[in-house]
């Protein structure tokens, strides 16, 4: 799914309106917020909702939703006087006034803000929209102060939560921290970075009717990919597959020192659907390697002998599909050695981690026209790209830099990961802190090299896996502490055999 900065929203719900009037996108808007109210929120279905409105269109949101609800229902909304309104906003408030909805200056104190909020079973924040990217200013501050005092999950945020910035997820001093965020039109960028992903809570993305103004943009600069995405992108196996045709990749990984790296790396390829794993490994790890990996072969290569460990490795291409690169290798210079020379004579696609990436640090010229992925954590990309420490409000930039500069497809980790192919930066929205342990990196650098094995662009294998192994952490991390690498590759399996998440007509929801 296409995701929006705060210019690019502005020019197609300004196209939209053109095409089909803002009185009927406002109401559209008012649509899709009643449904995730009425399906999605909990409480007392006949409970008192209140909105926090504030003076723009964001707020006449907020009077376009209240305006449907059945009148038995109490409702009321606390608003900023629109001084100079739009034909949305006074068409909204006037069918908001009359289907019955109370209407209230917004509390001016956090004392009378807080009583405002008493008993509401479902509280609106529709104080400030996507085109907001200052402080909140006084008048509204009491109102976001007391939509934080309520349970979290009481909260739905009208198209963005107060104090977030819908380009860079930037927050304020003073942000709504949402239980449900609600965007309307489009997916806003900010919405799935840090710090903003802290207060968003459960995210829809409501169609609004501008799907013809998206498409008219041109390629995204940003996307992520939705539930329903995933499952039509991930691998699935012909009925006349066998076990190389099923996916072959060459794990280059492990050492007598770190061996647990490439077992994790191994399993995770042949967890992830390929048919056929080998591991080449120094061969003072191989029989450490055996005795874990029944169902993988195992080769050992001469790592003193750099020449020969190269003709070794690349005979095995031979029989694979895809490499996977580094978890484990080590980092001594006969190491670097094998890597770069390795490197240099690949045809297939691989994918390089861990101690490959640190090998590669000053030879990113090698990888000039191959077909392949980085997947750096932060210390690892602020090594690869030059740049020192990479702070949270600088991932972006700097990901975007560096793809530029080498044509090299990169996924930068993190809780919102990042993946760059030069064309779209593609922001992962499975990442869970159930990942935060050793060899979780190795499992992803697996399972990326099987999707390259089956054929898979870097870009999407990229995608696909980070996607499938955030939800096989999720799935661990639902049952408690004390994930291990092992669970979210055993996890994996189990993801794939459940039922594809059918989201509401109108609403998509982005996990």
């Amino acid at each position: 799914m296409r995701a929006l900065t705060t210019e690019q929203m502005r020019e197609a719900d300004a196209r939209g309106q053109k095409r089909l009037g803002e009185v009927t996108l406002m109401r559209a808007a008012g649509e899709r917020l009643l449904e995730v109210i009425l399906h999605d929120l909990p409480g007392d279905a006949s409970g008192l909702i209140v909105a926090f409105a504030g003076p723009g269109n964001n707020g006449g949101d907020a009077f376009a939703t209240l305006a449907l609800v059945d009148r038995a229902r109490p409702r009321i909304i606390y608003a900023l006087e629109a001084r100079a309104p739009s034909a949305a906003r006074i068409d909204a408030e006037q069918r908001a006034r009359d289907a019955g909805v109370e209407v209230r200056p917004l509390p001016a104190t956090a004392a009378d803000a807080s009583a405002a909020l008493s008993g509401a079973a479902v509280a609106i924040d529709a104080l400030l929209g996507t085109g907001s990217q200052s402080e909140p200013s006084d008048p509204i501050v009491p109102a976001i102060d007391a939509l934080n005092e309520l349970p979290r999950e009481r909260v739905v945020a009208a198209d963005i939560p107060t104090g977030v910035d819908a380009s860079t997820g930037a927050v304020s001093t003073h942000t709504v921290r949402a239980g449900t965020t609600v965007s309307l039109g489009a997916l806003k960028i900010g919405l799935l970075l840090d710090p903003a992903r802290a207060y968003v809570g459960k995210l829809y993305v409501a169609d609004i009717g501008l799907a013809g103004e998206l498409a008219s943009l041109g390629p995204p600069h940003f996307a992520a990919l939705t539930s329903r995405e995933f499952w039509a992108l991930r691998p699935t196996r012909d009925d006349t597959a066998d076990k190389r045709s099923a996916g072959a990749p060459l794990v280059v990984a492990g050492s007598h020192q770190f061996p647990g790296a490439a077992v994790l790396c191994a399993r995770a390829a042949a967890r992830s659907g390929a048919g056929y794993v080998t591991v080449a490994t120094p061969n003072d790890a191989a029989d450490l390697l055996r005795g874990h990996l029944v169902e993988q072969v195992v080769v050992g290569f001469d790592d003193r002998d750099p020449a020969n460990a190269i003709e070794t490795l690349f005979d095995l291409t031979n029989r694979c599909s895809a490499v996977a690169i580094g978890p484990g290798l080590g980092l001594s210079d006969g190491m670097g050695e094998i890597v770069r020379g390795f490197i240099k004579r690949l045809g297939v696609p691989f994918v390089v981690d861990a101690s490959g990436l640190f090998h590669l640090a000053k030879h990113l010229d090698i990888l000039g026209g191959k077909r392949c992925v980085l997947t750096p954590h932060a210390g690892e990309f602020a090594r690869l790209s030059g740049g020192g420490t990479v702070k949270e409000d600088e991932r972006v930039a700097r990901l975007r830099r560096f793809v530029e500069r080498t044509g090299v497809t990169t996924l930068l980790k993190g809780r919102a990961t990042l993946i760059d192919d030069g064309t779209t930066m593609h922001v992962n929205t499975t990442g869970t802190s159930a990942l935060a342990t050793a060899g979780t990196g190795d499992v992803l650098t697996g399972m990326i090299a099987t999707l390259l094995s089956q054929g898979f662009a870097p870009v999407d294998a990229a995608r696909c896996a980070a996607y499938w192994h955030g939800l096989a952490g999720k799935l661990e991390g639902a049952m408690g502490l004390g994930v291990t690498a092992g669970d979210v590759i055993d996890a994996l399996r189990l993801v794939s055999a459940t039922t594809p998440y059918a989201p509401a007509d109108g609403l998509v929801s982005i996990v």
